[in-house]
């Protein structure tokens, strides 16, 4: 039998994508330090590492498809095709410096920069002609300065931690979420490719769907053609009958921040018996 070999990352990426799993049919069954959970397809196998491990072992083409953040394929050049970004766990790569540090002070002198990553610092900083010394860090980069280093390059989803250590943000390096990718030669297989491209249309029905809502009303025939004009939707609105002839019945799908301020203005314009719910997958 074929399978598919799918590699998922541990940290703070590992919940989001697991629950995606669930609901695109994918559900994992694990114990607290289980690496390699039981998986509700039988055609596809799941091993959990370290999301900076994912790239390599994607190129290396020990696992077929994964998950790991746009920073680590940065990081690592690994040689894999990127699927779709899943938008998870957004953050900026940035560059920072103490508060107290003047910025051309950098330039005057040879200075320590400190960093999970070596590629992306070292390429940053060759471009913009400083001269350094690099020290590779293995979490908490953030406290480094300034008894250990002078500049840092670190992922920042608020900003916050930089400000709590009194650092200042020198300049944003790259933007970074969870990616959906596969190893090139698994997409070269029929029946890989088949799998890989199911879960791609899954993932982005559910990640569509998570971002609407389904609004339903009765609406009065001689209503019907403003409130169609007002409302937003994928492709159009569904309009049915009502029984006895005595109006319409309306659903749309819209985008979930619009239902607040659609909801109110709906009402006021005649509509009656509003419900919203949300839906599980869209495929547009």
């Amino acid at each position: 039998m074929q399978t598919l070999r799918m590699v998922v990352p541990k940290g703070r990426m590992f919940e989001k994508v697991v629950t995606l799993l669930g609901e695109a049919g994918v559900p994992l069954h694990m114990a607290e330090r289980d690496y390699r959970p039981i998986v509700g397809d039988p055609g596809i196998t799941v091993k959990i590492m370290k999301p900076q491990n994912v790239p390599h072992l994607l190129h290396l083409g020990s696992h077929d498809i994964g998950f790991t953040g746009y920073d680590w394929l940065q990081e690592t050049g690994a040689d894999v095709v990127e699927i779709m970004d899943l938008g998870f766990d957004p953050v900026r790569l940035v560059a920072a410096i103490p508060n107290d540090q003047p910025v051309d002070g950098l330039r005057e002198r040879r200075f320590v920069a400190a960093s999970e990553y070596e590629r992306i610092t070292r390429r940053y900083l060759d471009e913009q002609g400083y001269d350094y010394h690099f020290v590779r860090t293995f979490g908490a980069t953030e406290v480094f300065p300034p008894d250990d280093a002078d500049l840092i390059v670190d992922n920042s989803a608020t900003g916050r931690t930089l400000q709590k250590h009194d650092l200042t943000i020198l300049d944003e390096i790259l933007r970074s979420s969870t990616r959906f990718v596969a190893h090139r030669a698994a997409l070269d297989d029929p029946w890989k490719r088949e799998r890989i491209e199911r879960l791609r249309m899954l993932f982005a029905s559910i990640l569509d769907a998570r971002g609407r809502v389904m609004l339903e009303m009765n609406v009065a025939e001689e209503l019907l053609e403003a409130i169609i004009e007002v409302l937003p939707c994928m492709r159009a609105p569904t309009v049915s009958p009502l029984y006895h002839d005595t109006g319409y019945a309306v659903k749309a799908a819209v985008k979930r921040d619009q239902a607040a301020t659609l909801i109110p203005m709906l009402s006021k314009m005649g509509a009656t018996d509003i419900l919203e719910y949300d839906f599980r997958k869209v495929v547009i």
